[in-house]
């Protein structure tokens, strides 16, 4: 089978960083590329604004003859080329359908979902894996209807013909450099031996030892059952629900941080790494020695405050009267830790961003650019390729642990590696 691949939602790349451990680019800006994946395909739209700086960084590092930079719901899904894995980082939204007012035979997403696109393209391409990034609350969302969204994403899984595997990932658990927790989601269609021996292997013992052995999760990030948690089961077939409707209006569920699904049978467990793997720190990927004079200019004072404790009298649209409170973060961050999750406004003078003091300086400063490629562990300079600076620390905030998707690659090189058509 080879080793081809599509990247949705591209950003600058980290799925394709991951899975072919890149660590560097040539003097031309482009990717060495160390892996076996062959992306024929990527597509990269940022909606709203005429600069696409990500899709530009993109094709400086890997060239624009197989890239994209259209909004994907324009794309014909028959004209994507043909392909083994397809990844991508899609957005968690309101993923609720309903019946069209002119037809109560069809079924109608919202529009500018995300999700129906990569649904679209597994009922027209048939890939044979699925590598997906999601944020953590994806299998909680949404308030009102928790579970809501995951069981919609699995029907539509289930009804394209795969399987699937969740875990909900933080990297620092496992040894990279960010408190950055996502939910990963792996699909395997049914005509694949991988399906049938992941079935066969399931058949064979409880869903609890599937999970915490079996699945692609499991082996490259080892873990165990979380004290006092049981394992929860359900159905999504259209014996329980009749179409994606019913799912959205009626299906509810507390799924745990880790699970699958076989036709239409679900199995879900809270798990916790069962090893602890000692994280690189704040400290170990500072580039004292490169320091741009504006991130000096960060008000010391400004972030003090914000990262302290407060309550606030505030009053709400009703004219009720409320205390807001929130508690105190470490200031400055703690460079014997690895960092907090990086959000899309790192760099600007708020709350979330990480300030620290510099070990050679002795002085306050926001983190660098290049610091922030690192925590996300992407190479050096990767995104700088004419973008602003701030635009830099949103991608940093946008993107994912790429390492991450380096130990999963090696499982997923396996799987293909074993499979016989």
């Amino acid at each position: 089978m080879e080793k081809t691949a599509v990247e949705l939602f591209a950003g600058v790349g980290g799925f394709r960083v991951g899975l072919n451990d890149i660590t560097a680019f040539d003097e031309n800006g482009r990717a060495i590329e160390n892996g076996p994946w062959k992306f024929v395909w990527a597509n990269q739209w940022e909606p709203a604004t005429k600069a696409q700086h990500a899709f530009e960084c993109y094709a400086t590092r890997f060239g624009k003859d197989d890239s994209s930079n259209v909004d994907i719901a324009q794309v014909n899904k028959a004209d994507i080329p043909d392909h083994t894995l397809l990844t991508g980082g899609f957005p968690c939204q309101d993923y609720s359908v309903a019946h069209p007012k002119n037809s109560e035979k069809g079924i109608e997403g919202k529009k500018g979902v995300l999700w129906w696109q990569i649904d679209e393209i597994l009922k027209v391409k048939q890939p044979k894996f699925v590598l997906l990034e999601n944020v953590d609350r994806l299998l909680k969302a949404p308030s009102s209807q928790r579970g809501q969204a995951f069981g919609i994403i699995l029907r539509c899984f289930a009804d394209a013909g795969y399987g699937v595997q969740w875990r909900v990932i933080n990297a620092a658990d496992y040894g990279h450099p960010q408190k950055r927790r996502r939910t990963f989601i792996f699909a395997f269609h049914n005509s694949t031996d991988y399906y049938a021996n992941f079935s066969k292997a399931g058949r064979k013992q409880k869903p609890d030892a599937t999970i915490l052995s079996d699945t692609i999760f499991a082996k490259g990030f080892p873990c165990k059952e979380k004290n006092e948690a049981k394992l929860s089961q359900g159905n999504l077939s259209k014996k329980t629900f009749h179409d994606l409707v019913e799912v959205s209006n009626k299906f509810a569920f507390p799924f745990g941080n880790s699970g699958y699904l076989l036709s239409y049978d679900f199995y879900t467990l809270d798990v916790v790494p069962s090893q602890t793997i000692a994280p690189k720190t704040l400290g170990e990927i500072l580039d004292s020695n490169n320091v741009p004079d504006f991130c000096y200019k960060a008000d010391y004072d400004k972030f003090k405050y914000l990262k302290g404790s407060k309550k606030i009298v505030r009053i709400a649209k009703n004219g009720h009267e409320y205390i807001y409170s929130e508690g105190a973060i470490p200031f400055p961050d703690k460079l014997d830790e690895p960092g907090r999750t990086m959000l899309t406004s790192e760099g600007t003078t708020n709350r979330s961003s990480h300030y620290i003091q510099d070990p050679k300086s002795g002085q306050f400063r926001i983190l660098t650019p290049v610091e922030c490629e690192r925590m996300d562990e992407f190479p050096d300079n990767w995104t700088n390729t004419g973008m602003p600076q701030k635009f830099r620390y949103f991608i940093a905030g946008n993107a994912l642990v790429t390492g991450l998707i380096k130990t999963m690659g090696a499982q997923i090189n396996v799987i293909i590696d074993s499979e016989s058509k």
